[in-house]
């Protein structure tokens, strides 16, 4: 039998082909939504659910596809869901409709849940505690770079081809992954059979689809708007149904008293407070450097590569910090990090040089993978061997939560700093409505009717409700700190056998 821990790093390779591909379309299809809306005719209402569609199932699927790969394999799960995923980006490429686009959107996000839970679950399982911390830095940055290149690779294929030619990017990059992952991918699975919980996956699927659906739309239709209230509260309610279902079952989905684990449950914790600043930042740049600066989406995406650059150094210095200093002291400096790169940025004005936009660029990718890397490695140094899929799954459902709250509250904030800030008057109504919408259509209503001081007040006032963003950011980072330095633990307390590497049947 051969022991996967003599080519680890091989298997830490293929894992990372299959996370830069989730990694990328997180992204890339942002750049190509205006082209979507020409080519496909679809509406303002059908480009949101082409986002949402796939946003809901990978939350609502996280949980019960993580448990299934420990239950019968996480091998056959991740194979399985790199093809569901390359299949969906396939058919998605050639989509005639938007309901057809929608739907592909939607089996994209099977397999993205299955890929954004299960190699993080591989990984305790070949690596011991001293390795973990840099395989997982590697995994971080495989994540962590796919999301800034998709604006460079989606721009670049929409200047030179066609729309679909953002999601055929994903069929070379999978089918690689696929076969990689079949040559070198030992099957681990946890060792003792257990009873399903079929109750515990409808109760968690659809409460976390409710709430993020209810979160999500937030921004446009009105915290206070009934179908927030109806979805967010349904949401709410099955996830309390959810909990109390899981503590009282025999055989439960997910053991959730790791969440009063500190370690687990600040380790998670303050990795959602960095993946809050990162979407913050990656929420309203982008608008920012086309609209505001008038660069094209290449040109947007390549203005992005010195957050790659420090997320790449960060990590490595995260790495080396776990394994000397223990979890506390880089996750609160990376967090700072990224706090004084946040400050930075908000002093950001219309014309500001990209010399000063590159460094604090570089200063947020810097702290970013400085503090995610020892944050995940405390979370899955908690979790016990046989159940590291379902462990790696609460963790990535909470930062996927997370992230989409923090995106609807900062969307909520920049909307009401942007109308507030916009001069209007003199426009009729119709077209003043129009220009509050956003950033974009402001400059767009200023080009149709040569309005100049218009064009100026929507680039000063977007600048001024990006400050506002970037502070808040800056906040809930400074929050991040205070919790990481007082609440989460250098070190596990005591060693047990947990912590040693799993036997893996090939």
């Amino acid at each position: 039998m051969r022991d996967p821990r003599t080519y680890r790093w091989w298997i830490v390779d293929a894992l990372m082909l299959a996370m830069i591909v989730v990694g990328l379309d997180s992204t890339v299809l942002t750049v190509a939504l205006p082209t979507l809306a020409s080519d496909l005719h679809a509406s303002t209402s059908a480009l949101q659910w082409i986002l949402d569609a796939y946003i809901l199932v990978l939350a609502g699927l996280m949980l019960p596809l993580g448990a299934l790969a420990d239950r019968i394999g996480r091998k056959p799960v991740l194979i399985a869901g790199v093809v569901i995923f390359t299949l969906g980006s396939l058919s998605a490429a050639y989509a005639a409709s938007p309901a057809w686009l929608i739907a592909t959107r939607a089996v994209m996000g099977i397999g993205a849940a299955v890929i954004l839970t299960v190699p993080l679950a591989v990984l305790p399982s070949i690596f011991t505690p001293e390795e973990r911390p840099r395989a997982i830095a590697t995994m971080m940055v495989a994540m962590g770079v796919g999301m800034p290149l998709g604006p460079i690779v989606g721009g670049w294929l929409l200047q030179n081809y066609w729309w679909g030619s953002v999601f055929l990017i994903n069929a070379p990059v999978g089918t690689l992954a696929v076969i990689a992952l079949a040559v070198l991918l030992p099957n681990s699975r946890e060792h003792a059979a257990t009873g399903s919980d079929p109750w515990g996956a409808v109760l968690s699927t659809a409460g976390l689809a409710s709430l993020i659906y209810g979160v999500v739309e937030a921004p446009g239709k009105g915290w206070t708007s009934t179908p927030v209230l109806c979805f967010s509260g349904l949401g709410l309610v099955l996830l309390a149904a959810f909990t109390a279902w899981e503590f009282r079952t025999a055989h439960p989905l997910i053991d959730l008293s790791l969440l009063l684990r500190p370690r687990f449950g600040w380790g998670t914790a303050t990795a959602t407070i960095a993946s809050f600043a990162m979407m913050g930042l990656l929420f309203v740049l982008p608008a920012y450097l086309q609209v505001v600066r008038g660069h094209d989406p290449l040109g947007t995406g390549v203005r992005l590569l010195p957050m790659i650059g420090g997320l790449i150094v960060g990590a490595k210095l995260g790495e080396a910090a776990t394994v000397r200093l223990g979890t506390r002291i880089p996750v609160v400096t990376g967090l700072g990090v990224i706090v004084t790169g946040l400050l930075w940025g908000s002093t950001v004005t219309v014309s500001t040089g990209f010399g000063s936009i590159a460094g604090w660029l570089a200063l947020i990718g810097l702290g970013m993978g400085m503090a995610m890397t020892p944050a995940m490695d405390a979370a899955l140094g908690e979790v016990p061997a046989g159940r590291y899929g379902a462990g790696s799954a609460l963790t990535m459902a909470l930062r996927q939560v997370g992230s989409a709250l923090g995106i609807a509250v900062l969307g909520s904030i920049l909307n009401a700093v942007y109308t507030g800030r916009l001069a209007v008057t003199g426009l009729p109504g119709p077209l003043a409505r129009t220009a509050r919408e956003s950033v974009s259509a402001g400059a767009a209503v200023a080009r149709s009717t040569g309005d100049a001081a218009l064009a100026s007040s929507a680039g000063h006032a977007y600048v001024q409700a990006m400050t506002t963003v970037m502070l808040t950011s800056a906040g809930v980072g400074l929050l991040g700190m205070v919790l990481a330095a007082t609440l989460l633990p250098a070190r596990r307390a005591v060693q047990t056998p947990r912590e040693e590497s799993a036997t893996i049947p090939v």
